[in-house]
Order: structure tokens, then C-alpha cells, then sequence
């Protein structure tokens, strides 16, 4: 039985290893998992209610349109619901839109070395081509992207911050770059991290200049429903609406939308994310430069630190219980900031293994 060509050279996406599953090969009892990028705090207790709440309604299908997380996410941003669109977590948006703009073997997709590794898969998966700009010290190079733009240009990603090297773009620079791009290659400004900033959202403003714009955000980070899979865009009602045809039905289930509802209405716990993650990456930086290790400073709730044998590391971190995440970077690990509790335990791991 033949498989797209596309398909065969796909590997599956390998989230970070399992607590279960570490805890089954080596028999540990103490593991702390900084390897997904999760949020430490744990779930808000009004987010606990509302899962509580929606548990005697699991006999019936959801409801597809998703109205009434639509409206609260509209509220929040100030915009219409017709501009938003819900994923099962915003990696399958990403998708979705990709399948909206790329369909041909010579369309081309652009996206910068060292981004997220969703981009190269699903540009692969669509049998497309991609267009991989050089990382300038790690992040974006913006002017180089612009370069790379062609007549076969369908769709350029943008994360900022960016996974897994957590650098930041300057409003300033992005504005400029939207400017520069023609308004019918639509570009997505992946903002997965975009609460940790603690910043005025300058972006949406953005929907109302650019038609092409589409920005993407999740509740699996700091809003601290990864579990639930829920991820939302906002972009012009146009898109929006190819977004919603090729969706499957019901992709976001009652429990998500209701837990998700819950969280955007939870300014506490969403203060409280953004100062354990604060406070965690001064903990960890500290650490890191008492063991003399180079990092790159990060805008999100990780760091991407460089060891003389990044593999060798991990696996003997591994060792000691504690989980980390290989990446593309050459000897670098992508570490999530953890709990004070956990942050300790890999800096007293890393005192053993380097």
C-alpha cells in the first residue's frame, strides 16, 4: 500500500518523554518533567470547578461552533467572534491553516531555522516546499525572510517569542516586517508565549491594518490547560471562516471550552504563571552561571542551554529523574522553568552529571 510521497519522509512529532514512561524504565520515584514547556503552578481552582461542572453533560456532543469561548476571547481582545477561530490546542491551527493556503508541491511556505518544529511538518506533510531562513543569533532574521519572498510564496510563520531558543522580536520590528510583506501572502504570528511578556497587546490592533494577519495563542502555557488541548486565532473574518471549513466537527471538547472559559476570566492565576516564571528563570539562570553554562536568555517559560555533549546530559539527567528536551540547536537542551522545588532538583542534577 503506497503512502504520499510527502508522508514517507515524515518522522511523528516526539513531545517530551513521559513522567509514566521514565518512571517505568528506571524505577524512579522523584521526576521532575521540565521538557514540555507546561505550566508549574497547576490547575486554578476555578478552572477545577468549571471541569467539575461540565462532567454531567460528557453524553453530549459539544458544541461545535464553540460559541460561547468564542465570545469571551472576543471580549477579552476586543474583537469581533466572527474573527476567532478554536483548535485542539493551537499546534492544530497552525495546520488548519496551512491547509487553507498551501496545496502544491511548488507553494512555497517560509519560516526561520531553529522555529518551531510543527512548521517543517506540516509544510511536508502538505507536500509543499519549505523556505528556511538562516537564524540571526538564534532568532528571526526578518529581513532575510522578507528576501525569500517569491511568487510561490503562500504563508510565512512567525513565532515570537520563538520555541525553543524562547528570543523575542521587538513590536517595532514585527510592525515593519507585516508592512513589507504583499497583503495576499498571509502571515502567522505564533504568540504561544505571548502572556509571559507582560506587555500591552500591540498585535490585535495589528487585524485592523493587515488582512493577511493571523495571530495564534493557546491555553496550554500560562494559562495552564495543556492537558485540554484548547488554542485560538484571531485574523479577519474571511479567514476565520476557510479556517472553520476545514476544521474537524467538534474538535474542542465541552470540558476544554468550559475550562478555558474559566481560565480567561482568572487574572490571579494568570499573574501568578507569569511571576513563578520569573522567579524561576532568575533561579535557573543562577544556577546556570555558577556551572559557567551558556544560555540564550529567554522571553518564555524555558531556556535553551548549550552543554559540551547535549545527548550525553540528557540521558544522564535522565538518570537523576529529571526531564529535559533535546532540540535542533547543536549541543543545546531546552529546559522548562519548573517549580522552585523543581528547579532545584535539576540544578542538583546538573552538580552531578557535568
Amino acid at each position: 500500500m503506497n503512502a504520499c510521497e510527502s508522508i514517507l519522509g515524515l518522522s511523528p512529532y516526539q513531545g517530551g518523554k513521559p513522567i509514566e514512561e521514565l518512571a517505568r524504565e528506571l524505577g524512579l520515584s522523584k521526576i521532575s518533567k521540565l521538557a514540555s514547556n507546561e505550566n508549574p503552578l497547576g490547575v486554578s481552582q476555578k478552572v477545577q470547578k468549571a471541569i467539575n461542572d461540565s462532567l454531567s453533560n460528557l453524553n453530549r456532543y459539544p458544541d461545535g461552533n464553540c460559541f460561547e469561548l468564542k465570545e469571551a476571547i472576543a471580549k477579552k481582545h476586543g474583537v469581533s467572534s466572527s474573527m476567532v477561530s478554536l483548535g485542539n490546542g493551537s499546534n492544530e491551527l497552525l495546520e488548519l491553516i496551512a491547509r487553507v493556503f498551501v496545496s502544491e508541491r511548488t507553494d512555497e511556505v517560509i519560516f526561520s531555522q531553529y522555529a518551531f518544529v510543527v512548521y517543517p511538518l506540516v509544510t511536508q506533510a502538505l507536500g509543499a516546499t519549505a523556505v528556511v531562513s538562516p537564524a540571526n543569533e538564534f532568532g528571526h532574521d526578518l529581513d532575510a525572510m522578507l528576501s525569500l519572498i517569491s511568487n510561490q510564496t503562500k504563508l510565512i510563520f512567525v513565532a515570537n517569542p520563538n520555541n525553543p531558543t524562547g528570543t523575542l522580536l521587538s513590536d517595532d520590528d514585527v510592525y515593519s516586517f507585516l508592512k513589507q510583506v504583499p497583503s495576499n501572502i498571509p502571515v502567522v504570528l505564533d504568540q504561544a508565549y505571548f502572556e509571559y511578556l507582560n506587555i500591552d497587546d500591540q498585535a490585535i490592533g495589528w487585524l485592523n491594518e493587515f488582512e493577511n494577519l493571523i495571530i495564534s495563542r493557546t491555553f496550554s502555557k500560562a494559562y495552564g490547560l495543556a492537558g485540554l488541548r484548547v488554542g485560538y486565532s484571531i485574523c479577519s473574518a474571511q479567514i476565520a471562516d476557510y479556517i472553520n471549513r476545514v476544521r474537524e466537527p467538534f474538535n474542542v471538547n465541552h470540558t476544554a471550552q468550559m475550562a478555558a472559559i474559566a481560565a480567561l476570566g482568572d487574572d490571579k492565576y494568570l499573574s501568578d504563571s507569569v511571576k513563578m516564571n520569573s522567579d524561576g528563570y532568575s533561579q535557573l539562570v543562577k544556577g546556570f552561571e555558577v556551572f559557567k553554562l551558556n544560555y540564550i536568555p529567554s522571553y518564555a517559560n524555558f531556556i535553551a542551554v548549550e552543554f559540551k555533549d547535549a545527548m550525553s546530559t540528557y540521558n544522564n539527567l535522565l538518570k537523576e529523574g529529571v526531564i529535559v528536551r533535546p532540540v535542533e540547536m547543536e549541543n543545546y537542551l531546552r529546559i522548562s522553568i519548573g517549580t522552585p522545588n523543581e528547579n532545584d532538583h535539576l540544578l542538583e542534577a546538573l552538580g552531578k552529571v557535568l
